[in-house]
């Protein structure tokens, strides 16, 4: 039987996403009302397209979406000249890793965008192009609440519960008060705090404060994310062991390299992997394999305001790991934003379940999704 024609590449665009959230998010290191993607659209010469999306963010990988479209213009001629096939998609995935480092959101709405249309060419899902299990089963998403005073806490929490969510995620604020009441509203609705898992965005210096501070709350969370600046390895591994808890790794962990820094204290250690910011697909699927053969835990997560693009990619992540996978973030769709790109976002529904078998865009060619709000 003859293969398919490679790929001819027309085109590669790239702009600013903004969709304005129905209510802002706000967590220790930034608030947000309002996407901030960069949005790519690949075009064929046989007249199809494929779109993918990155989330750039200052204060996790130093990116803007002036510089995410920087360096899609920097490179777009070459691209459109290399790109025909998976394979040539690999090797500059392969070769260019620094670059990659230095801009993963804006790599990964190329790269996405790219394997779309690639799926679409040839008639097959993003899990067939790429060797994957395609999607089949149940995934549990986490309720997330963002730094909100006590009444909308409150609210929410009230909200997550009615709607039938077993795990929490909450962003702490560093205030000490405004804390103490989230966990107390936790505690008086009966959530245990081994379902709970709490983000802190970097917020303390030192080990020893975090940890005075954190006893002070006497709420022994399951985990705690990023509490102390980026990077900080040894200020962690003391912080776990002084708590007897585990530590879930987000900023301080942006490329598989960073892993060897674990040793030592790896049995606390959990990833927090994002697509946008591990740059790509490519290279998520294969930070999920090393983390899988180091027997460290795995969280699925996603950037506040991610459309049901990166909702897609990060589900071929998560499938292809279930045996590491402690947690599942994002799906929010249009239960945050005011709108999605596609004609049937892909969202959460009761306990926040999402049923792949019961999705239109399982095993579809490429995503498997109909863009039509896009920019």
């Amino acid at each position: 039987m003859p293969s398919a024609p490679k790929l001819a590449l027309e085109s590669i665009q790239a702009s600013a996403l903004s969709i304005p959230f129905k209510a802002a998010f706000k967590h220790a290191s930034a608030e947000r009302a309002a996407t901030q993607s960069l949005w790519v659209q690949c075009r064929s010469r046989d007249g199809l397209a494929g779109y993918g999306e990155g989330c750039p963010r200052e204060y996790v990988t130093a990116e803007s979406l002036a510089s995410a479209q920087g360096f899609v213009g920097a490179h777009l001629h070459d691209w459109l000249a290399a790109f025909h096939d998976l394979d040539s998609l690999a090797a500059w995935v392969r070769q260019h890793g620094a670059e990659i480092d230095r801009h993963p959101a804006a790599w990964t709405a190329v790269e996405l965008a790219f394997l779309d249309l690639a799926g679409k060419h040839s008639g097959k899902s993003i899990e067939a192009l790429l060797a994957l299990p395609e999607l089949k089963g149940r995934f549990q998403y986490t309720a997330v609440i963002g730094d909100a005073a006590a009444a909308q806490f409150e609210a929410q929490l009230a909200h997550y519960l009615k709607a039938g969510f077993r795990d929490f995620k909450i962003k702490l604020s560093g205030d000490l008060a405004r804390d103490g009441d989230k966990v107390r509203l936790l505690g008086a609705a009966g959530v245990s705090p081994q379902r709970v898992r709490a983000d802190a965005n970097n917020l303390w210096r030192s080990a020893e404060q975090a940890s005075h501070d954190l006893r002070s709350l006497e709420f022994p969370f399951f985990a705690l994310e990023e509490p102390l600046q980026a990077g900080d390895y040894a200020g962690l591994r003391r912080l776990a062991q002084a708590l007897d808890t585990k530590i879930i790794l987000d900023e301080s962990l942006l490329r598989a390299a960073q892993l060897d820094e674990l040793v030592g204290f790896s049995e606390r250690c959990i990833v927090n992997l994002r697509v946008s910011k591990m740059g790509g697909l490519l290279r998520s699927l294969e930070l999920a394999r090393e983390i899988r053969s180091r027997g460290l835990g795995l969280v699925v997560g996603a950037h506040v305001g991610e459309t049901s693009v990166l909702t897609r990619a990060a589900l071929a992540v998560a499938h292809s790991a279930r045996d590491s996978l402690i947690a599942q973030e994002g799906a929010f769709g249009t239960h945050l934003l005011s709108r999605d790109v596609t004609e049937s976002p892909i969202m959460f529904g009761a306990g926040g379940v999402l049923d792949a078998e019961r999705a239109a865009f399982a095993g579809k060619p490429g995503l498997g999704l109909v863009v039509t709000h896009a920019p």
